[in-house]
């Protein structure tokens, strides 16, 4: 995917956000659902997929490697070839913005007899890749890339890939899947161990589609075993809302007077709700109404209504992985509370499709708000409800969720803020704009 223009976006004060914000499906099960329904035998049927530019640039990718993917009224189909049956893509295979996707598509290649070249746009291409080469290669998999271990890279995939063994040295949903799905194609048990739990979409998903997998706690931590060479079954799978993209709505009610916002159908999954956790240990009026359970996954709907007795707190650290996407809206939020918000533990913000800790703490300082950042944390000072003054144009280093956090923070600020790109929403929630407009934001 190539970005186009930058393309500027204004979010202004006004008044309170109200009604129902009806998020799109969940990115993480979205990329996984294509993904597995290429390794299946039969047809796999999608509903509620996320349509955002990372998604269609998975479907894309599964085509390439042989799959049947198209969208079926309001369903995605999916007509996989099997376990062991991806064939060698035509051309390079462009990711765009999409860490998931490339390092996914990356382990599900890699225990294939083929190469792969594997590119995405200029974010993409300075993020690490070797995270995911590294225990790929244990496998036999062999990595070209360019300096640094960064795209555009040639994954060599093993002919004869043996089962592997591996502790993750970093808490990352991202690795753990890609050695899992490498894997599938391997003989014999597949084993991932990581000290601290990240989402486990992929597990609850590649135990829907019939692969035989057991997890259990050790003393090393959470282990995950996985029997290679399954045949997967065709699943019929509705996505839930993206618990990532509600947190938008959710943050932008809590902090704007007079708001009260419904969010229905999000996925809270405990290995991704950390956030609504959060926001209600600093005293949020947040409440999950009619919880249930769809396609094996918690769901709930949430209610969020204006807090202006929101403190501070510190974050539990072991609560990082649960929410690692969400504290660049927690800051503004913080911005929004009385006393000091400490987030200690989230090195990996640094590594995200920009350096999420100084791209926030760079634009909350230019808004008026007190930060201090060290490599692996985060402090900020809240200055209670519209405290922060605004007035600022912010730099979004092409990464949607720091675009989307500064356009939340304006709604709530005392004069605007301006992004310098809202382009790059697009690729996880392309409706933002206008569903935000739909409560009452004022963006333009």
């Amino acid at each position: 995917m190539s970005h186009g223009p930058a393309t500027p976006l204004t979010a202004r004060p006004g008044g309170p956000l109200t009604g129902t914000a009806h998020v799109p499906g969940d990115k993480s099960i979205s990329h996984r659902s294509l993904i597995l329904g290429a390794m299946a035998v039969g047809e796999t049927r999608i509903t509620g997929l996320l349509e955002g530019q990372d998604v269609l640039d998975t479907a894309a990718a599964m085509r390439a490697f042989g799959a049947q993917v198209a969208r079926d009224g309001d369903a995605w189909v999916v007509h996989g070839a099997g376990v062991g049956g991806l064939m060698e893509p035509e051309d390079v295979i462009d990711c765009g913005n999409s860490g998931t996707g490339v390092r996914l598509l990356m382990g599900a290649a890699a225990t294939h007899g083929f190469s792969v070249t594997y590119t995405g746009d200029a974010s993409l291409r300075a993020r690490p890749m070797a995270r995911v080469t590294d225990p790929l290669a244990l496998f036999g998999a062999v990595a070209h890339g360019r300096s640094g271990g960064r795209l555009p890279m040639t994954l060599v995939g093993a002919a004869d890939p043996v089962p592997v063994r591996y502790v993750t040295p970093v808490a990352s949903a991202q690795v753990k899947s890609a050695v899992l799905l490498a894997g599938l194609n391997a003989p014999g048990e597949t084993v991932v161990i990581e000290r601290e739990a990240t989402r486990d979409h992929s597990e609850r998903m590649l135990a829907g589609f019939g692969a035989q997998i057991e997890t259990r706690e050790t003393d090393e931590g959470r282990e995950i075993t996985l029997v290679g060479r399954p045949e997967l079954r065709p699943q019929t799978i509705a996505v839930p809302r993206d618990p990532s993209s509600a947190a938008f709505p959710v943050c932008a009610a809590l902090i704007v007077p007079g708001s009260d916002v419904l969010v229905p159908n999000i996925g809270l999954n405990p290995t991704r709700a950390g956030l609504f956790e959060t926001l209600r240990d600093m005293g949020a009026d947040l409440t999950y109404e009619n919880p249930r359970e769809e396609g094996g996954e918690p769901v709930a709907d949430l209610r969020a209504r204006f807090s202006p007795d929101m403190k501070g707190i510190e974050v539990p650290p072991d609560r990082a992985a649960s929410m690692i996407d969400e504290y660049p809206v927690l800051s503004v939020v913080a911005a929004c509370a009385g006393g000091t918000t400490v987030m200690r533990g989230v090195a990996e913000l640094r590594v995200k499709e920009c350096d999420r800790i100084d791209a926030m703490a760079t634009g909350l300082r230019a808004c008026g708000i007190t930060v201090r950042d060290g490599d692996d944390w985060w402090e900020v000072d809240g200055r209670g409800p519209g405290g922060i003054a605004g007035g600022a144009t912010v730099a979004v280093h092409l990464d949607h969720r720091i675009a989307m956090s500064f356009l939340v923070a304006g709604m709530a600020a005392q004069a605007a803020i301006t992004v310098d790109d809202a382009g790059p929403i697009a690729t996880s929630f392309p409706i933002f704009r206008n569903l935000m407009a739909g409560l009452g934001a004022t963006l333009s």
